[in-house]
């Protein structure tokens, strides 16, 4: 360049051809290495031969990417991978034993396959042979495995479920396509028609009996709805009677309750007043009882006011009863002293002088006999009828009576003295003669008592 602008400044002629061919060696080498580097594109399968590769192929295959191609010895071919619309037009007989004559008009897309295990059959079949040609064999694949998937199908089955028959077709020709390197990416049945109107008829079978559903559908939907409404305008009533029989009961529970409350009431105002009385009558026997605790009080003051001095008078005639009967006391014990001392000397005289006893009782005999005769002659007979029978025996019982009295009277007091009185008397008696007859005068004569 710099040589071609010398030139042009008046480098002369050779700048100028120098300049000339560096330009064309520059176009030359940007050509060349066109030629020789490949950019493949992702929708399109890029073959390239004349150079055996490591597993035995006479070719390459690039999608996408870039490679060097050596010119003259390789060769770039290319195979699109874009879909292809293969039109199907099939006329063939049903099955099922129906033998109805189908059409079945349709569109499929197609494309070459670019799995390394089925790209190869397809660079074998298709490689520079136009587009229509590979349309041309699938079409015919296709249309065969129509025939053969209408021949086991009955028209309702196809009529009636597309899916299947889709399904059954892209099975059927699957292995075919794959020995192809083809892939089918969809089959779409646009119109199934017969000559007879078979079809027409079980359309319009179909159709009556869609009609007859949706009917019935919509009967039932309309007998749904009207059950519904009904149901509905039930359940609306019932709830109206329950929300009734609920405001009902929610009343007789408030008019229960306030009758309850009213009772409380009375009943409040009846245990008050109840209550009240009580109290006043509790408060009256309070008062009562305080009264008559101060009365109480009053007379018990009283009381032993008058204790005090009943007690005052009473501990004086105490003292002076005391006084006394410590007197008399001292009396009776001097008098007991005296009689004791007496009585010791009694006694002692007896112990010394046995016959002092006899002596006492003899000199005592007249005074008890006198008195016992005295207390025998108090007994008050009263008036006695005697009935005599005029021998004088009632009178000399009479007087005998008294005697019998003094008999047993002074038997009585031999009892309790111990003493035999008739042999008192006759030793008494014998001591008396002895004493006067005597001869030592004073001699001493024992007397013998009884004791």
């Amino acid at each position: 360049m710099y040589m071609f602008i010398m030139a042009q400044n008046g480098g002369g002629g050779v700048g100028t051809v120098l300049g000339i061919i560096l330009f064309a060696l520059i176009v030359g080498g940007f050509i060349g290495i066109a030629k020789i580097l490949v950019v493949g594109n992702p929708s399109e399968m890029l073959i390239i031969s004349g150079k055996r590769q490591r597993d035995g192929a006479g070719y390459r295959v690039l999608i996408g990417g870039r490679t060097l191609v050596i010119p003259i010895f390789e060769k770039v071919s290319k195979l699109s991978l874009r879909n292809m619309q293969v039109q199907l037009d099939v006329s063939a007989q049903a099955g099922g034993g129906t033998m109805v004559p189908v059409t079945v008009n349709g569109v499929a897309n197609v494309k070459i396959s670019s799995d390394p295990s089925e790209r190869a059959n397809a660079i074998e079949r298709f490689l520079d042979q136009p587009q229509q040609e590979l349309q041309r064999v699938a079409r015919e694949t296709l249309e065969g495995g129509l025939r053969a998937v209408i021949g086991k199908m009955t028209p309702e089955e196809i009529v009636e479920d597309r899916d299947k028959f889709v399904t059954t077709v892209m099975h059927e020709v699957s292995d075919d396509f794959r020995k192809l390197g083809l892939l089918i990416d969809s089959v779409n049945i646009q119109n199934v028609h017969d000559t007879k109107e078979y079809l027409v008829s079980i359309a319009r079978k179909a159709s009556a009996e869609v009609t007859a559903a949706a009917r019935k559908s919509e009967a039932t939907q309309s007998a749904e709805a009207a059950i519904k409404e009904a149901e509905t305008q039930a359940a609306a009533r019932q709830a109206a009677a329950e929300r009734e029989a609920e405001a009902k009961t929610a009343e007789a529970l408030s008019r229960q309750r306030a009758e309850q409350a009213r009772l409380a009431a009375d009943k409040a105002i009846a245990e008050a007043d109840n209550d009240l009385r009580i109290r006043k009558a509790e408060l009256a026997r309070e008062a009562a009882l305080k009264e008559a605790e101060q009365q109480i009080a009053a007379a018990k003051a009283e009381e032993a006011r008058l204790r005090a001095t009943s007690v005052q008078g009473a501990l004086a005639e105490r003292d002076v009863a005391m006084a006394k009967a410590e007197g008399d006391a001292a009396a009776v014990r001097e008098e007991g002293r005296a009689r004791a001392e007496s009585i010791q000397m009694i006694g002692e005289a007896i112990q010394q002088h046995p016959l002092a006893l006899q002596v006492m009782l003899v000199e005592m005999m007249p005074q008890v006999v006198e008195d016992v005769a005295k207390s025998v002659n108090n007994i008050a007979l009263g008036e006695i009828t005697v009935i005599d029978g005029g021998r004088g025996d009632g009178i000399a019982g009479a007087a005998m009576g008294r005697a019998k009295a003094l008999s047993e009277t002074l038997s009585t007091l031999e009892t309790i003295l111990g003493v035999d009185f008739k042999k008192v008397s006759k030793g008494i008696a014998s001591n008396i003669a002895n004493g006067h007859s005597g001869s030592d005068g004073g001699a001493r004569h024992d007397v013998p008592v009884t004791a």
